[in-house]
């Protein structure tokens, strides 16, 4: 993973997009980030600064204000002639578990030619665990913070509906922490600060903003002493 910005860079990119468009995408994104962050530590394989840097960057479509699944498209098309492919691919792969254009909670809210695109993209693209685990890390995060996978996929069921395929793309996701968890040699809920709290609606003890988005423990927990990205990309 080289066509990627850096992680200043990218929290920039989040910042400003967040300016253009305030909403709870932004902090969503911020937690996602987290969450991969913290897992990658525990994965072999993975680098936790690029699973940190995809998962900023993952709905950045959003910028361009409301929209629906168009949100992975318009995320591709701004990262991508940055020279930033690597991230722009997880604009377009995050939101489908299941390789399938209709196997999402939402509507395709852009032209035919446009969900065409997507499902070539994703027929000829081969997943790898940046993928995956992005996918798995979007159904852990509330902009409150991390959830129970079961609570996040009810609270999308409940905005966008459900289909034909909501219970396959259930079991995919399911299947996605079962394969991390796997890996890693333990549950990933052990791992992510405030699931408790946040999936039971009490007070959490730190939010957004005392929670680190910077380097992980030797433990793999986040420092929650370290205060956010946000803070720091502030204009001054």
């Amino acid at each position: 993973m080289d066509a990627i910005p850096t992680r200043y860079e990218a929290e920039d990119l989040l910042y400003q997009s967040g300016q253009d468009n305030p909403g709870g995408w932004y902090d969503h994104s911020q937690y996602v980030a987290l969450g991969a962050e913290i897992i990658a530590s525990h994965h072999p394989q993975l680098d936790s600064n690029v699973a940190y840097i995809l998962g900023l960057l993952h709905d950045i479509g959003r910028r361009t204000g409301q929209s629906n699944m168009r949100h992975t498209i318009d995320g591709y098309r701004y990262l991508e002639p940055l020279g930033y492919s690597d991230s722009a691919r997880i604009c377009l792969t995050h939101s489908f578990p299941i390789k399938n254009v209709h196997a999402h909670a939402g509507v395709w809210d852009c032209p035919p030619e446009d969900v065409a695109f997507v499902a070539g993209f994703l027929a000829d693209t081969e997943y790898n665990d940046y993928d995956r685990l992005i996918q798995l890390c979007d159904a852990l995060a509330l902009p409150t913070g991390f959830c129970l996978i079961e609570k996040r996929l009810v609270d999308i069921s409940l905005r966008h509906g459900v289909n034909e395929y909501t219970i396959p793309r259930w079991q995919a996701t399911f299947d996605l922490q079962q394969y991390f968890e796997q890996i890693i040699g333990g549950s990933i809920y052990e791992l992510l600060p405030g699931i408790v709290e946040n999936t039971f609606s009490t007070p959490m003890s730190s939010d957004l903003h005392t929670l680190s988005t910077g380097p992980v423990t030797q433990n793999g927990q986040a420092d929650l002493a370290l205060p956010s990205f946000f803070e720091a990309a502030s204009p001054a």
